[in-house]
Order: structure tokens, then sequence, then C-alpha cells
């Protein structure tokens, strides 16, 4: 297989070496005579102080709404630059009142054709060309959002729509082209090829305003309200739809692609000055081939080193036009490597290492014998389907003070000027590839020489990044200390899946990210980070130092956080006997509550809410110790995952329920016990029974199918039980704090009327009372999410496994009510079993719960009035 590969290689390259020794032709391109028959052309270089654009065909001006542009290399000679984060800055070409360009509706049968160049430099850019407004009237627009990049067509007359979806273009040069008929509807051509239409179109009612305008970088509703960062050229109308033979020999022309085709040799001189280099860049990655056999070979298959062929190449001086032409020549023959059918994708790893080292080879090959200029620097830049590139020849001692590729985006290597010697002819050779991250999907830990990433061998690595490569002849001097100076600087923003950027986010993940280049010191590129490290970045960009040049990418691991053995044994040890002891307590309440049910006090409306409390909890807690017996997967442990769900559910419906009634005695007093009874039972029973059935019956599969009985965590199903908690944390958060500012300032103002010190305290232990039956302790939960928060797990754990003892310990065993009913009953037993008849029993009285002594009238801290004019009053026997 190897040898087929570099057979295929060997053969291409032969093409490559042809064209250095071909005569160039003129030829007249086809492309061109297929331009000449458009409405508009805008090339987007012939810019008169960077202030107004010119219609070539169209003979009519535009100008630059802003003044933050740049002249760029463009897809054919120059192209125009929008820094759409640095101002309102787009292009605007024009009205269009009553043409076919801003009202489809307009058109004739023979339709219309829009076409640009883009390089694209941002996710989330809205709106790139826009013509008859931002969402659905008369006109149509180019945008892309979170979701990906889309091309519409509208028209207000029949309500009518026209929409194809396609993949976001990078930061490359990206053709994008569409068509649109009555007859045929929309059709988009990617870099020349058909990619994707909408025939029939739909029906929508959502109109915006029509407005005539053609502009580019920003929506057309005149509110101009995000702009885009990116690089556009060569923006041409035809008022007719081009057939896909005429689509591809215009993009052909504009890439010079007939000038630098690596199997013709007969090169268009013609196309040289409109088209001087091929800027052909697809949007979708490389994809290899699966349709191969296999070859007998001997050669080793980890490895592919610099072909023999380099040999090949003419050790003498090279034009400039001619280096320009082998440059795109040979990126065309890696092309052609990378697309073909006989690259396995088991062995695409070593293969794509192999061809970086071929392609840094050549370009260092082709920069060192490039033609010199003795006082002048010379400058070979240009992209392809590879990479864009950039081949610097510096004469001696000239003034380099900082050296940057690209010049332009948000990905670049920097090198100080202070590193550069000058003191003969210095060579940079600068490559941004496209897509060749794309084949480092898995990258075995043990196969690297990251010490880091070996430490989690059984996960994978990933690039994470775009490659990019500089090497500077000599060699800069830099600092062997990474905290030293001189230093290399890399700048790359992350590219990363969705599945990648949803294991980012997942907090049960920690993520490594590391500065590695690929290394060729044991004939194999292997990735490594000596002499780089990572000093600044986010989850979406890094900033490198290096102390040495060459390829650089950022790669990603991403570890799923595990608590070691003690830990678990700990937490598992506290949860045990935590729920343990909770269950016998709330046991012990539940009865306490049912022998004193027939006590006036006790046969209130807020121990009947304790006493679901009590009875959610202790089924929830004795469902959990049980369901660590049952294997996942099975049907008793999903019935399980479903009871637990439920009960848990229930626990926190009532301590929702435990806050409302508290606000309502104490802060805002509405209703009476009886109007609330049924709103209270639906939300403690009936709102968690809804929210179970819903999810059993969207997501049954993901109750007790993974590592517990228990919901999913990773499909999402999670959130039906942590979405109605977190709710009730928050509600019951902001009545806590109502209520301990109420119980602040009466506890304020009986120390300053009685004198008594104990009323401050009031305060704090309202708060300890509260905290069990309000679940404020699972917000522990919320904060122990890693192993950072190793401290919040321990206090999650003993908090909510000892919820139910501290029910019963502030709502049962130290309330005096509670007490005080116990001895009266106690009381009553006692009489009845003496059989004492004629005993004048004292009456049980609401002093008598409070502990208020007789013919003492009770202060305002301790104010219970069971009458009928106490509704307007503060109760806080709650608390």
């Amino acid at each position: 297989m190897e040898l087929s590969v570099q057979i295929h290689l060997f053969t291409a390259f032969l093409s490559f070496i042809k064209v250095y020794a071909q005569v160039v032709l003129p030829v007249k391109h086809p492309g061109l005579q297929v331009l000449a028959t458009a409405s508009h052309y805008w090339p987007l270089d012939a810019v008169d102080g960077i202030h107004e654009l010119w219609d070539k065909i169209g003979n009519r001006p535009g100008y630059v709404n802003g003044s933050n542009i740049n002249i760029v290399e463009g897809m054919v000679n120059k192209g125009i630059f929008l820094n759409g984060d640095n101002g309102g800055t787009f292009l605007h070409f024009g009205k269009y009142q009553n043409s076919c360009i801003s009202d489809p509706s307009w058109c004739g049968p023979e339709g219309i054709t829009f076409s640009f160049f883009w390089k694209n430099y941002e996710s989330e850019s809205r709106f790139a060309v826009a013509s008859g407004g931002k969402v659905i009237s008369n006109g149509f627009s180019v945008y892309i959002n979170h979701f990906g990049g889309y091309v519409e067509f509208y028209t207000r007359a029949n309500s009518h729509r026209w929409k194809a979806n396609i993949k976001v273009p990078g930061p490359y040069w990206t053709h994008i082209l569409f068509t649109w008929t009555v007859k045929d509807g929309l059709k988009v051509f990617i870099n020349g090829t058909f990619t994707i239409a909408d025939t029939d179109g739909s029906v929508s009612d959502n109109y915006g305003d029509p407005y005539p305008d053609l502009v580019i970088g920003t929506g057309n509703d005149r509110a101009y309200g995000h702009y885009v960062t990116g690089a556009f050229d060569e923006f041409v109308i035809w008022e007719r739809a081009l057939p896909p033979r005429e689509i591809s020999l215009y993009y052909d022309a504009a890439t010079g692609q007939a000038m630098v085709s690596a199997t013709t040799p007969k090169v268009s001189e013609e196309v040289t000055s409109t088209a001087p280099t091929v800027r052909s860049t697809e949007v979708s990655p490389p994809v290899v081939s699966h349709q191969h056999k296999e070859d007998q070979s001997s050669q080793d298959p980890e490895s592919l080193p610099v072909l023999g062929f380099l040999t090949a190449l003419p050790n003498k001086t090279i034009p400039y036009n001619t280096a320009n032409n082998l440059t795109q020549a040979f990126l065309k023959s890696v092309e052609e490597v990378l697309s073909s059918p006989v690259l396995p994708e088991q062995q695409s790893i070593p293969v794509v290492s192999g061809l970086i080292e071929t392609v840094d080879r050549v370009m260092e090959h082709m920069v060192t014998n490039l033609e010199p200029s003795p006082n002048a620097l010379i400058s070979l830049g240009g992209q392809s389907f590879i990479a864009d590139y950039s081949l610097m020849k510096f004469p001696q001692n000239y003034n380099l003070q900082h050296y940057r590729f690209p010049k332009l985006g948000k990905s670049y290597i920097s090198v100080p000027g202070e590193a550069f010697t000058m003191q003969s002819q210095t060579t940079i050779v600068g490559l941004f590839y496209h897509n060749m991250h794309n084949y480092y999907k898995e990258i075995s830990p043990v196969k690297t020489r990251i010490n880091e990433a070996s430490d989690f061998k059984d996960h994978k690595i990933q690039v994470a990044s775009y490659l990019i490569s500089l090497k500077v002849e000599p060699s800069p001097a830099l600092s062997v200390n990474l905290s030293g100076a001189p230093l290399i600087k890399i700048v790359l923003t992350h590219i990363l899946s969705k599945e990648q950027q949803e294991q980012v986010l997942n907090q049960s993940n920690k993520v490594f990210l590391y500065c590695a280049f690929l290394d060729y010191s044991s004939n194999e590129g292997v990735w490594s980070n000596e002499g780089c490290v990572r000093s600044d970045g986010n989850l979406t960009y890094s900033v490198c130092l290096c102390n040495h040049l060459t390829n650089f990418a950022i790669l990603m691991q991403v570890v799923p956080l595990k608590l070691t053995t003690g830990h678990r044994v700990a937490l598992s040890t506290i949860g045990y006997v935590g729920c343990s002891i909770s269950i016998i307590c709330l046991a012990i309440t539940l009865v306490t509550f049912a022998v004193l049910s027939s006590v006036s006090t006790i046969r209130n409306q807020r121990y009947h809410i304790h006493a679901n409390l009590s009875f959610a909890i202790l089924v929830a807690e004795i469902l959990l110790l049980i369901s660590a017996r049952f294997e996942p997967g099975t049907l008793p442990c999903k019935v399980m995952a479903v009871l637990l769900h439920f009960f848990f559910l229930s626990a926190f419906a009532w301590m929702l329920v435990e806050g409302l009634h508290l606000y309502s005695m104490v802060v805002k007093v509405f209703g009476s016990e009886g109007s609330k009874h049924f709103y209270y039972y639906g939300i403690g029973w009936g709102s968690p029974l809804v929210i179970c059935v819903v999810s059993m019956t969207s997501a049954l599969n993901s109750y007790g199918e993974v590592d517990n009985c228990w919901l999913s965590l990773t499909n999402g199903a999670i959130w039906a039980f942590v979405a109605p908690a977190l709710f009730v944390i928050v509600v019951n958060i902001g009545i806590l704090i109502s209520v301990t500012r109420i119980i602040s300032r009466i506890s304020g103002e009986s120390y300053k009327v009685h004198g008594d010190a104990n009323a401050v305290k009031l305060t704090v232990k309202a708060v300890a009372v509260l905290l069990p039956i309000l679940g404020i302790s699972w917000i522990f939960g919320v904060l122990a999410v890693n192993t950072h928060s190793l401290p919040f797990l321990y206090i999650f754990a003993v908090f909510n496994s000892l919820q139910g003892f501290f029910v019963f310990l502030f709502h049962c065993l130290l309330n005096s009510e509670v007490r005080a009913a116990f001895k009266h009953k106690t009381k009553v037993w006692s009489l009845t079993s003496s059989s004492i008849r004629n005993i004048n029993v004292k009456p049980f009285n609401s002093d008598i719960m409070n502990g208020n002594k007789e013919g003492v009238t009770p202060t305002k801290m301790n104010t219970w009035d069971k009458s009928t004019n106490s509704a307007n009053r503060i109760d806080l026997s709650a608390v």
C-alpha cells in the first residue's frame, strides 16, 4: 500500500516537473468569455483610496461604509478584507429598485446568477451578501449562523422562499455561486461544483422590509447591527442563470487552473495577468475513499519518508513566474494524492505526516532557488486547496523589525525582530494548511512525545486547530529557556466539531490542550511539545511560546474526571451511613406526627407539609439504597430509576411547598389554609407525576441504561430532574432571603425595646431550621462538578444524606410545639391508664405550646394567634 501511494505521488509529480520545462503559449481562456457576458462585475481591487468601488461592466459607482478595511492578496490580484470587529464596515454597491437583483419577481425566465469569493474569519458572521430585505421579502441573502450556512431567495408576491444549506466557509478562499429561475428554483455551486438545490421552495408569510440596496458585509435591513469579519473578491452578477458548463469554465479561469494544471502542459499567458495564482479551495475536507486493494509491500507502513523525486527538483535559479507555477502545480499534485483512492484510512496519519514533510522541503527548495534581488525582498504568496503559502527572500542587512504569517486572521505565527540576524540572505517559508488537521482524529498518546498525555494513555488525542508552519534560514536566534526572550509566538483558534464542543462543555470532563509540533528526528512525524509551552488562552484559542520553528498545532485530549478509590469509598460510606440515619429519623418523625395528629397544633397545615416531605425523602432514600443491588440495563433497574425520579422530584416539590407556605405565613398572608390545601398537594405529588410521565414517554430508554439505576447523563435526559430541582432551589433561596430580612428586622426591634440579646440570635437559628426543609443545601451539588470542587462534594454528601436527620432534629425533636404536644399526649395517656375521670385537666392552649408562662403576655417574637383576626399578622411560629 505504501508503495502504491509513492508511485501515485511520483506520477503526479512528474507532471509537476514537466510544467517547469513547458513553453508558455498564449491561449484565450473560455471562462473569460463567460465573465464578459456578466451584467455587473466588481473586481474589488481597483479601489481609489479604498473609499470607492466601481462596476467595470455596469459602469456605476459604489462605496465603502467605514474605514476598517484592508487591501489583501485576493483570488485574482487583490481582495478586500472587512474587519467587522472594529466598527460598522461594509460594501455598498448601489440601489437596484425594480430590478431582478433586489426583487426576483422582476427576473424573466432566464433568471439570475450571483458569484463571489469569500474568506470567512468567524463562525457567527450573519449576513455576507444581501439585497432586498433581511428575512423574507423580495430579494436574496447569503448568511451563516450557529447551525450552518444558508443561501436564500424570497418573493413577496407569492409568499415563497427558496433556501439551501451550505457548509460554512473557513479562513481560506471559497467560491460561492448560486443561480435562480422561476422554473428550476435555487441552485448552489461551491468551488465550481454543484452542491445543493431547492427547486420547489416553500411558502412563508414572514415578511421583512424590501430594501433595494445591494451590500456585502452586513444584513440589508438598514439597521446594520452586525458586521462580517472576512475577505471578499470578484463579485459578479449575470442577469441569467449560468449553466454548469459555463460555471466550471469561469471558476477555472478565475482560479487560473488552466494555467497551472498539473496535467496540462500549455499555460495561458493571458490568464496570468488576470488570475496569476490558483485560489481553488474546497469548503469540505478531503474525503478518503475506502475502496482500495491491499498491496503486498515490504515497506514499513508506519512512515512515509520524503520521496526520492526531491532530487529531481531543478537545482538552479528559478524565475519568479516559474516558481509560482511550480508551487501551484506541486500543491495540486499533493491534492491529488490526498483525494486518491489508494490512500487507506488506517494509514492516513503516517502518510499525511510524510506529505507535510514533503511539502515543507519542496517549499524550502523553491525559496532557496528563487531568483534573488540584490537590494529588495522577493515575495511569493498564494493559496491552494492544500494551504495558504508565503515564500520570502530578504537581502543581507535587511531591516526586518517583525514578521507575522499570515498577515491577517486570528491564527498566526509571530517572530520578533531581534531573533533575525540578517547577516546574510534570509529566506522564510510560511504554510497555513487548510485540511490536514482532519486526518489527525485519533492519535494514541503512547505514540507521541508528550509526557502529560501519556499519563492518560487510554484517551485519544485530536488536533483541535489548523496546522501552521514557518521555516527560517538561517535559523533565528531564540532563547533556550522558555521563560526568556526572544521566543516564537503562535496563536491558534480552536476548530471543534459539534461532538468535541459537547465534550469540552461537559463539566464531568477535563480538557488538556497541548502546543505541539511534528518532530521528524526519527524519520517519521511524531507529535511532541518539547520546547513549547501554552502561555495563554481558553477553550476557543491558545497562545503558545516556542524556542524553535516547524509545523505547529493545538492538540486536545478529553479525560473524564474520576475520583480516586479513597474518595469514592469515603463518599460511599458517608452516603450509606447518612441515608441509614435519615431513614430511621424520618420514620420516627412520621410516627410522631401520626401519634400527635389529634392535638390541635400538630393538626395544622404546616405539619401536614412536613409529613409529606418526610415521606417523600424517606421513600427516595430507601429506593436509593436498594437500587445499588440491581444491574443497569435490566427491567428492575429501569423501574427503580423511574421510582427514584418520581420520589426525588416529589421531595423537591414538597420543598417548594414548604417555601411557598412559609412565604404566605411570614411575608405575604393570602388565602385560608383550606383553600391552599388542594394546590399544595397538586404541586407536591401532581407536578412530579406529570414530569415523569412526559420524560418516560419521550425518553424511556434513558432510565437505568448506563452505569446505575438513574437517568442518563449523556443524552440530556438528566435535565428532567436537574431543571425542576434548580428551579426549586432558586425560588426557595429567594424566599429564605425575604424571610430572613423580616426576622432580622423584628429581632432588631425586639432588642431595642426589650433589650433581649437572645433575640438577635433568632436570625441565625431560623436559617439553620429552614435549610433542611427548603433544600438549599442541594446548591452544593451544583458546585461539586469536578475534582477542583472536592470539598463541595463532601459537603453535599454530608448535608443531603443527613437531610432526614435534620428534619427530625429541628422539626420534631427540638420543636417546642411537638414537645409540648407530646407532653400533653403523655399526660392524657397517663390519666386514661389510671382510670381517673374526675380530674380537671388544664386546657391545652397555644400559650402552653409556645412555652409562655401563665399570665404573661406574649411578645411580638412568639405571636401565634389562631383567631380569625390574625389573618394579616406575621406568623413566626413557622420558624
